[in-house]
């Protein structure tokens, strides 16, 4: 009988191979890139030609190989990285598998040169589709050089999917950046057809890489964002909520120093800065996580650019946490100065930090209002005592209110200027979901009730939610086809126009809006609205103790710098920035 099966050839087995491992020339150069890394590389230099399809070179001064290593690394399964099995929990390394190599060889013409600093001379190894034509002594520096030619030169079917020059490039630049991210005290080249693409030098932290990449102006958007439990821990930068706007995001992810994708985490983040944005908005962030080797599994897939956590969901609430508490921060508030103070935490995201993890950030009122000045108190001297507003006898910040819609205080090193309605949003909000937690807030009963005549969908709106309004607040009583008896609303303030407020909830709920699309659920639906519609009006003069109580309870919300349409509350403007713009800096 004749035999079916047969063994293939080494070279196409290789060729097989190469299709999961080399995409692309993207691929060639995250492979390669990573092996030098991997060297502890201090430098990498990374030059194309026509986007990686003629040529790709990536030089380092790492390690190096000697002759044995040059030829060994061509070999599949050939690898310095793991011994045996149980190495792959908790692997360090990028590479592991031993593939990468001999299948890049196996689709181009690759030149080896590479010396690890013994001996007199390094070596040079030339390879033509996966068959090593030459081996040879070679002078060079300690590191190595790894030049590929031709990509897909024998795999024609293979050479067609690439995508134009620039495409190749622009995948070739994300790839590079995104290793740039990961290790920060690295330095970096890239260059395409002679031009630079990408020139960093080794840096201190990711926050200095971030504004090496995109500037000091956007560097100067980003907060820390700390958080850990259970062994697990993250520490990164996210963009503060005025900066953030819509259309392409930098988002960057890495676990134990890794690039990684994971659209769950990104949607965790999002969560975190729910009621702090606009809907449609995309802030930047990097986040580095760092979980122990028995709970990822970074061996998911060749590309090695997705993995896989034992305990998923504790991770994304660890992430939305995390944001949320950079977030309730008096440095993610909007500001006018251009480089803001306390804007990024360098040590919070130090790659490959063995430090104690960071607990949770300190939070509460009295942290946020020991910055503020006493108004019986205006040398601005370091000894003055912080105001802490639960003891009744503390002595208050100075306010005054401007165009009467906005609030100032003097703090100890500069002013906060509040939006009165945008504030005041902040604070209904959060008073009605605490109240959907306890049972519902209180209301007032009118001695003239409400009869309000209203469409079929918004009688029927009321209907459904009868419940929740009368939680909020509200009781409503249907009086039969499009009339409704309103007779008791909430008394949020001496101003409150009960029913104007109603039927512009109503009419919200009803019809939508992109404030009621942003939220969760109909407890946030309600309570976002109610926060609109409820809240007092620019324009409106308030007395001394309206702004004291107004500022007071601003402080004791759980986001006090964001109103519920993700606008700033809060805007900074620190002593250092006005000494500069009146030149005294």
């Amino acid at each position: 009988m004749t035999r079916r099966i047969q063994v293939l050839p080494d070279a196409v087995a290789n060729q097989i191979a190469a299709g999961e491992a080399v995409e692309r020339p993207a691929s060639v150069v995250k492979e390669l890139v990573e092996n030098a890394l991997d060297a502890h590389a201090t430098r990498v230099e990374v030059g194309v030609e026509r986007g990686g399809k003629r040529r790709i070179r990536v030089s380092d001064d790492g390690g190096g190989m000697g002759r044995e290593d040059c030829l060994l690394c061509l070999d599949r399964h050939a690898t310095s990285k793991i011994l045996e099995a149980r190495d792959l929990s908790g692997v360090r390394t990028f590479g592991f598998r031993g593939e990468a190599m001999p299948s890049i060889a196996a689709v181009s013409r690759m030149t080896i040169e590479s010396w690890d600093g013994e001996g007199e001379a390094g070596t040079r190894v030339t390879v033509d589709g996966g068959r090593i034509n030459d081996v040879s002594d070679f002078a060079r520096r300690r590191g190595t050089t790894i030049e590929v030619r031709n990509l897909f030169f024998n795999a024609p079917v293979r050479a067609k999917f690439l995508k134009s020059v620039s495409a190749e490039t622009r995948a070739i630049h994300e790839v590079v950046m995104a290793l740039a991210l990961a290790n920060p005290h690295v330095g970096f080249l890239l260059t395409s057809d002679d031009r630079t693409l990408l020139e960093v030098p080794a840096a201190t932290d990711a926050a200095t890489r971030v504004t090496q990449l995109w500037g000091p102006e956007q560097g100067a958007t980003l907060i820390g964002a700390l958080g850990a439990e259970d062994g697990l821990e993250v520490r990164g930068l996210i963009q503060r909520p005025d900066a953030a706007k819509p259309g392409v995001r930098r988002s960057y992810l890495f676990v134990n120093g890794r690039p990684f994708r994971a659209s769950s985490l990104v949607r965790a983040v999002e969560r975190g800065y729910r009621t702090t944005i606009p809907h449609g908005v995309r802030p930047w962030l990097f986040l580095y996580l760092r979980v122990p080797g028995d709970r990822v599994d970074v061996n998911v897939h060749p590309a090695k650019a997705e993995v896989r956590f034992r305990d998923p969901d504790q991770v994304e609430a660890l992430v939305e946490a995390a944001v949320r508490r950079a977030l309730d921060g008096e440095s993610s508030s909007a500001t006018f100065d251009l480089t803001p103070r306390g804007s990024v935490a360098p040590a919070a995201v130090r790659e490959r930090d063995r430090g104690e993890p960071h607990g949770s950030a300190p939070r509460v009122a009295e942290a946020q209002m020991a910055l503020f000045m006493t108004s019986t108190d205006t040398s601005g001297q370091s000894d003055v005592k912080p105001v802490e507003l639960p003891d009744p006898g503390a002595r208050r910040p100075r306010l005054w209110q401007a165009l009467n819609t906005y609030v100032l205080a003097e703090t100890r090193d500069g002013i906060l200027i509040v939006d009165q309605h945008s504030a005041h949003e902040r604070i209904l909000f959060q008073r009605l979901m605490n109240g959907f937690e306890t049972g519902g807030q209180d209301s007032q009963r009118l001695l003239f009730p409400l009869t309000l005549r209203l469409t079929a969908p918004e009688v029927s709106l009321i209907e459904d939610l009868g419940g929740l309004l009368s939680r909020a607040g509200f009781e409503v009583e249907g009086f039969g086809g499009d009339t409704v008896i309103v007779h008791a609303t909430p008394n949020p303030h001496r101003y409150f126009d009960a029913e104007r407020a109603f039927r512009e909830m109503v009419h919200e709920l009803t019809h939508g809006s992109e404030l009621v699309r942003s939220a969760r659920n109909q407890h946030e639906r309600i309570a976002m609205t109610f926060a609109c519609k409820s809240a007092i009006k620019a324009g409106q003069k308030l007395s001394d103790a309206e702004m004291q109580e107004l500022f007071d309870q601003l402080f004791a919300t759980e986001l006090p710098h964001h109103d519920v349409h993700g606008r700033p509350t809060v805007v900074r403007l620190s002593s250092s920035e006005l000494a500069r713009k009146f030149g005294r800096s």
